[in-house]
């Protein structure tokens, strides 16, 4: 319990509330596509995961949400390189969640930009 409210406690909300708008980041962030093609900046603000709370497991990206070591599914990881240096998600926001049949999918990860090492 007390691992879970300190990883909460260090997840660092990576969003544009006015403070990144003259960052030399801020392009690039809005240019950030996953596998599927859709803007990871468009439906979610993205979270800063730390060293500990990522990592990979049979080939395939892990994160440490709230309910627990959630598999990325590969057409999240969005491709090229990290000019942060950190490691972002972004999870879908509640609306986004639902597809055109009202179901939910699997995966509550939208984006998942790996940081520098694992």
């Amino acid at each position: 319990m007390k691992l879970m409210l300190l990883n909460l406690v260090l997840l660092l909300l990576v969003r544009d509330d006015g403070r990144y708008a003259s960052s030399p980041l801020k392009p690039w962030f809005e240019s950030l596509r996953n596998g599927w093609g859709q803007s990871c900046c468009d439906v979610a603000d993205g979270i800063e995961v730390v060293d500990g709370d990522w990592d990979t497991r049979n080939g395939h990206y892990r994160v440490r949400l709230a309910s627990g070591w959630t598999v990325v599914p590969d057409e999240a990881v969005v491709q090229g390189p990290n000019h942060f240096h950190k490691t972002v998600v972004w999870l879908w926001n509640e609306e986004a969640l639902k597809d055109e049949w009202g179901l939910i999918p699997a995966s509550p990860i939208h984006c998942f930009l790996p940081g520098a090492g694992v």
